[in-house]
């Protein structure tokens, strides 16, 4: 059994399209989705009736939450602040009903069985909370923490936009700092530890480990005595023309509509870099909190740091 795993499109339809054509060649049992599948780049509607046409198992991300919270009226109130969720507004008044009801019926979870081989969940973040991504420098206890109560071996989750491939291992509570994430030992002595092999597919649309091709796994079973929880994880990343998707930014109103944030995405598909969080990291060491508009902040950033300077460069409409 052969299972592709994408997560992370956000309305990237160039890069979906450059990894499809690449699974027409790989030819997997089964393809299945694992969230954020809209927001950060305009072309969500096209993700989603591409999705819509395929046979593809998907699951519903924080990105979606956003979009049905808001449209729904159960956002909190600070939502409602165009400056700081420009982007979400844009994308609400453009994402056609009948593509809000789709993600509206969508799970949050799931754990498939198929024949001849080992159960794997897979969710967008982690069981109960699909904002909990992990890194690849996060400790196996950091880890542990989060998916102890998850019974199956296999464990798939997205949201941080990196690949991992990683066995994690408990024993009495405690974490084996020493697990090998490319060696899986299986003896006498090791039996007794519980493990969890732990994988993230990486971002179709919107990588940040640096590397801006579009990034998902094959995951291939095997005997669970070869690999723990019985699946193989190749990474794959594949090259595509990000300009149509930046040039959409400005064409499509979206950077003008969406402010702070939308230029940060920008500035992401760009660098396959976290822009977002280094933003608010510097904004909460330097500045005071309620001293600057959101605008105001994101210019001090610029100024202080440089920061467009080296997305210029970067920039593939500017020759980067």
């Amino acid at each position: 059994m052969r299972l592709a795993i994408l997560a992370d499109i956000h309305g990237n339809i160039h890069a979906l399209q450059a990894v499809a054509a690449k699974l027409e060649q790989l030819q997997p049992d089964v393809v299945i989705v694992n969230g954020d599948i809209i927001n950060a780049i305009p072309f969500s509607n096209q993700v989603v009736d591409f999705l819509r046409a395929t046979d593809w198992s998907v699951i519903r991300g924080n990105h979606e939450f956003y979009y049905l919270d808001y449209v729904s009226g159960r956002a909190p109130e600070s939502w409602n602040d165009a400056e700081r969720w420009g982007q979400l507004h844009w994308l609400t008044k453009r994402l056609r009903p009948e593509n809000g009801n789709y993600l509206a019926a969508l799970p949050d979870d799931m754990t498939y069985y198929y024949p001849q081989a080992e159960p794997i969940r897979i969710t967008h973040g982690t069981p109960g909370n699909n904002r909990m991504g992990f890194v690849n420098r996060t400790p196996d206890e950091d880890i542990l923490n989060a998916i102890r109560d998850i019974p199956q071996t296999t464990f798939v989750n997205a949201h941080s936009h990196v690949q991992i491939d990683r066995l994690v291992r408990e024993e009495n509570g405690t974490a084996d700092r020493n697990s090998d994430p490319l060696f899986f030992l299986e003896d006498k002595e090791d039996k007794h530890l519980r493990k969890w092999h732990v994988v993230n597919p990486g971002s179709v649309g919107l990588p940040l480990n640096g590397d801006p091709r579009a990034q998902f796994a094959i995951l291939e079973s095997v005997s669970p005595g070869a690999i723990p929880g019985g699946w193989r994880v190749s990474h794959y990343r594949v090259s595509y023309d990000r300009r149509p998707a930046l040039e959409a930014y400005t064409t499509s109103g979206m950077i003008e509509a969406g402010g702070v944030i939308s230029e940060l995405f920008y500035w992401e598909l760009v660098t396959a870099q976290r822009e977002i969080p280094y933003f608010f990291l510097w904004k909460r060491a330097n500045l005071p909190p309620d001293g600057h508009t959101f605008r105001e902040e994101f210019e001090a950033y610029k100024q202080a740091t440089g920061r467009e300077s080296y997305i210029l460069q970067k920039d593939p409409l500017r020759g980067g």
